[in-house]
């Protein structure tokens, strides 16, 4: 489909939900709807970059397809508030055990809980990986090489681009040629141009960010009006988020989104195949029967759906014989350094990352670190700045008041930093239930010596170009965002959860699609790779439907 569908015509049908703040009964329209009784094609478990992508496309290619998703399905017209903490909503805040030497914190910064998952309220930065990273430990020397050809992947990188109109400049320039992107880059900011200037200080590289807000009208979305609350949901639908490209896509062809509904079991049988979902929506459990399941929950939550699904077939958990399930979790370092300028910034202005500097990603000499990271221009809203203020300088009272004063005179940069994938840092399941009596998941993440190193030099160097770009009074924090592995995927089943086509090697009928399946995390935002990854992996599954494997309308 091209173009973009109206917000009148992507409007849901609720079906058996409850949530009157978002759906009202008079701007309800038709939606494909299927019996729990009846066996669908495929159950998909998700509607982030993964499930979304994969919902439009086997529905296109004609199969039945129910998608579920724990949070609600918003309209960003109606339902987006310009309110900071309103828009707390779109982040998964459900109660999660977080431990190890570095503790990771969930919500707006790696973890979503509506229809469209965290791109809903994803900053919409669009980076590809370097090409060498899909082959790190054989080309790198670290990691795990991932059973992908870069080439494949460009192809498909391209394919998202177009998908979600992506705006960028006519040439970048790291990594091998591309074509142009589909819309123009946007206008720099004031915060973007502060990035701009030290790079060319220092003598590097930098260009104007990717990103998937469109520059100009696409059918009835108007450009980005830079009103700068990207991060909390885009009540504009400039925003290319998953609920406004790929939704919309599934629901024309005939997808059923299935909204405030919580899967917390996958049913198998005696065969050890799978069977169904057994889901919780309208205050009570049900069962969706599916001839294959697709799990795209990420990577808490994939790990601990397919650990909790055990079996007399699968006492460990679904997938799990190398296991593997739940291992290998890895967050992106998202450490910062920020200044006052004399000039005014405003950097509230437009989306907040409108520079980016990928040098170390492709620069390796001058590194005592493996892995790369990139870093962009900033611009928190003034609730978040208050409280990274708060939590890393420990200012509270007069002294924050102060600072806050020269909100309009701050810039910052931060990093997108890669950290190495360690079978330590993990998802397992606790003793503890939550509300619905499932397993809540227990984290654990710690930096590895190499993270360590690779934050310290990203530190070093963005304080650098601060100073050249003339900020003043420095600090620097630390973080996490974003969140891959838990099930990787690889060639040897010893040594991974799922396959390159992202079938589990244990079970035929049972896939994976989302970041979990990352072998490595690579020093970029992750969204567009795993857009690109689910298209790939979209063509894999049709094509083993139409030699057979998974024939529609028989038994596995």
């Amino acid at each position: 489909m091209s173009g973009i569908v109206s917000d009148a015509e992507t409007r849901p049908r609720a079906t058996g939900g409850q949530a009157p703040n978002v759906f009202r009964p008079d701007e309800w329209v038709p939606m494909a709807e299927f019996s729990d009784t009846e066996a669908v094609d495929f159950a998909i478990v998700g509607t982030g970059c993964g499930g979304s992508v994969l919902a439009a496309r086997l529905a296109e290619a004609g199969h039945s397809v129910v998608a579920f998703d724990a949070g609600a399905f918003y309209r960003p017209l109606q339902d987006f508030a310009s309110d900071e903490k309103e828009q707390e909503k779109l982040y998964w805040r459900d109660e999660r055990i977080s431990g190890g030497d570095n503790p990771l914190e969930f919500g707006s910064n790696n973890s979503g809980k509506a229809v469209g998952g965290s791109t809903v309220h994803f900053q919409m930065v669009t980076l590809r990986f370097r090409p060498e990273w899909f082959k790190s430990r054989s080309l790198l020397g670290y990691g795990h090489d991932w059973p992908v050809d870069w080439r494949e992947m460009w192809q498909y990188y391209a394919e998202a681009e177009n998908a979600m109109k992506i705006a960028g400049p006519l040439a970048y320039p790291w990594g091998p040629h591309r074509g142009r992107y589909p819309y123009r880059e946007h206008e720099l900011s004031a915060s973007a141009l502060v990035l701009a200037k030290g790079a060319e200080a220092l003598g590097v590289d930098w260009a104007p960010t990717p990103t998937a807000s469109i520059s100009a009208p696409r059918g009835e979305a108007h450009p980005c009006v830079y009103r700068g609350f990207c991060k909390i949901g885009c009540s504009t639908n400039a925003k290319q988020s998953m609920l406004v490209t790929f939704v919309p896509r599934a629901l024309k062809a005939g997808a059923e989104i299935r909204d405030l509904a919580m899967v917390g079991r996958i049913d198998s049988g005696l065969d050890g195949r799978v069977k169904g979902v057994h889901y919780h929506r309208g205050g009570q459990w049900r069962y969706q029967r599916a001839k294959a399941v697709i799990v795209a929950g990420y990577s808490i939550e994939t790990p601990r759906l397919l650990l909790n699904s055990t079996s007399p077939q699968h006492p460990d958990g679904l997938a799990n014989s190398s296991g593997l399930v739940g291992k290998g979790l890895m967050a992106h370092s998202n450490d910062a350094v920020w200044g006052v300028m004399d000039e005014e910034i405003r950097w509230y202005k437009g989306p907040p990352s409108l520079a980016v500097c990928e040098h170390w990603n492709y620069q390796d000499e001058g590194k005592d670190f493996f892995g790369g990271y990139s870093f962009m221009s900033q611009g928190p809203l003034p609730t978040d700045f208050a409280t990274t203020l708060a939590t890393s300088k420990g200012v509270f009272g007069p002294e924050l008041r102060k600072w806050m004063g020269l909100y309009n005179h701050m810039a910052g940069l931060k990093i997108v930093g890669e950290t190495m994938p360690q079978d330590e840092n993990r998802v397992e399941l606790s003793d503890e239930k939550d509300e619905l009596g499932l397993p809540i998941p227990k984290v654990t993440f710690s930096y590895s010596d190499n993270d360590k190193r690779l934050v310290a030099h990203s530190r070093d160097f963005m304080t650098r170009m601060m100073e050249a770009a003339g900020g003043r009074h420095l600090f620097a924090t630390g973080g996490t965002a974003h969140l891959m592995g838990g099930c990787r995927m690889g060639d040897d089943p010893k040594t991974s959860v799922v396959r390159s086509d992202g079938r589990t090697w244990d079970i035929p009928n049972l896939f994976v699609c989302d970041g979990s399946l990352f072998p490595t995390a690579g020093g970029v935002n992750p969204s567009l790779t795993i857009v690109a990854n689910a298209l790939r992996i979209a063509d894999r599954i049709i094509d083993l439907c139409l030699n057979g494997e998974l024939q529609r309308g028989h038994h596995l």
